[in-house]
């Protein structure tokens, strides 16, 4: 049975014992697949995240002729052991002009960007296409360097959908600006050992793009040869809960701290890869927070507990968040208004202020976006009467985060989870996002 169109979530009334598992890291999972199918024989991805945009992936690479063997996981219903007979950067299959190959990329920057970049490898015609969203993200310079690593790439917007011309991989330099998107850096930088690429990355901090980083050094550890690569927990979705455990403590000390948390991560992140595993030494928030030197999407997790801290949060760097799965600056300071608080957008910074006496219930637009929907779920924790809109977009990342909410202590918060239509709560087994 599908998640209702509106869901309503009850607050909790205080804090909560629970030791949560979070599906595997999407960026970590997607980056993994595109090397495991370059590899030179079989690898197993374990705990790798089996959501849309996984999924997504995973079924472009069979179109493309790679054998993909999925396996339940027996730690985390929303994770997967993935087998990918890796054939040492050869691409079995292409199309042809007049019937290329179709790779569907749903919404998934991740898979529309390293599937163009992975396909130049390749023999044929191929064309992507994806989402309207998708549809709508920018592709330009990503573009712009595959041609100048001799493909042909086909769009008259620069957008998808995309026909790419290919003729098996060749020696070349091409360089691309991040300024849009790292992902178009990852891309490149994935297949260039298999591709002879030498890829000169430029734009506003392309260097120190924390997601490049995590692409340079998911490549050095990675089994090249085959072998078995562990895929860590996501910290982005991780963050949902930290902020949950945050929210729901009864008494800080004077310097805002809060007590020990009870609600714990399993396996949380023992790397550095992922910028969001920073996110619990954000609590209590600064004044002030970069996205881009000190959180990635684990900013707007933030922007959940801005209204609770003893005042003004300045969120800066916001700009690469107006090109995502929607306007997201633009939907952040709607949505918190509808919830009574005052937020100020002025280029791309938003300050929060301080409401937490003033804040009300309210029907969240979610724009499709999966971070907007949890972001604003964790909010529904604390505050009685938000209900989200089209739930189901969590399906994007992380499908049973509402029965993380709503499963028994300890392996959920225990929270009720209405459908605003009858005024009953939903069962758990109700609430997963298919």
């Amino acid at each position: 049975m599908p998640l209702p169109e509106i869901i309503e979530i009850v607050p909790l009334g205080g804090p909560v014992a629970a030791r949560l598992t979070v599906p595997g890291s999407k960026s970590i999972t997607n980056r993994a697949l595109i090397l495991a199918a370059l590899a030179e024989g079989r690898v197993t991805l374990r705990g790798a995240l089996w959501s849309e945009d996984t999924q997504v992936m995973v079924a472009a690479l069979r179109q493309l002729g790679f054998e993909i063997e999925v396996a339940p996981d027996a730690e985390e219903w929303c994770n997967r052991t993935i087998g990918v007979a890796g054939l040492g950067g050869k691409m079995p299959r292409g199309g042809t002009a007049e019937e290329p190959l179709e790779l569907f990329v749903g919404n998934a920057g991740t898979a529309a960007r390293f599937l163009a970049a992975l396909v130049c490898l390749g023999r044929g015609v191929y064309r992507l296409r994806g989402s309207e969203r998708m549809h709508q993200r920018p592709q330009g310079a990503l573009f712009a360097a595959l041609r100048q690593l001799g493909c042909r790439v086909a769009s008259p917007n620069d957008r998808l959908p995309v026909e790419i011309f290919a003729d098996g991989p060749r020696a070349a330099a091409c360089r691309v600006d991040l300024t849009e998107s790292s992902q178009f850096g990852s891309a490149l930088l994935l297949c260039a050992d298999a591709g002879g690429w030498k890829v000169e990355l430029t734009g506003d901090n392309a260097e120190e793009a924390p997601y490049v980083e995590m692409t340079r050094r998911l490549i050095a550890a990675f089994p090249r040869q085959g072998g078995e690569f562990q895929v860590e927990a996501d910290a982005s979705s991780a963050s949902y809960f930290c902020a949950a455990n945050w929210l729901l403590q009864p008494a800080r000390g004077a310097a805002g701290t809060a007590p020990a948390p009870q609600i714990r991560i399993a396996a949380f992140p023992t790397s550095d890869w992922q910028i969001d595993a920073a996110f619990q030494n954000f609590l209590p928030l600064p004044a002030e927070i970069s996205r881009r030197h000190q959180l990635g999407d684990s900013i707007m997790t933030a922007m959940m507990v801005a209204p609770f801290a003893g005042g003004p949060t300045r969120f800066t760097d916001l700009g690469r968040l107006r090109l995502q799965e929607c306007e997201r600056v633009a939907a952040l300071r709607s949505e918190l208004t509808r919830c009574g608080v005052t937020v100020i957008e002025q280029d791309d910074i938003l300050t929060v202020f301080p409401a937490s006496g003033a804040l009300r219930g309210a029907e969240i637009e979610t724009y499709n976006d999966h971070r907007m929907a949890m972001c604003f779920a964790i909010l529904g924790l604390k505050i009685p009467g938000i209900k989200i809109r089209n739930p189901t977009c969590v399906k994007k990342t992380f499908p049973n985060f509402f029965q993380k909410l709503a499963g028994p202590a300890p392996s959920g918060l225990g929270a009720a989870i209405l459908d605003p239509a009858t005024g009953q709560p939903l069962r758990v087994e109700e609430l997963f996002a298919d």
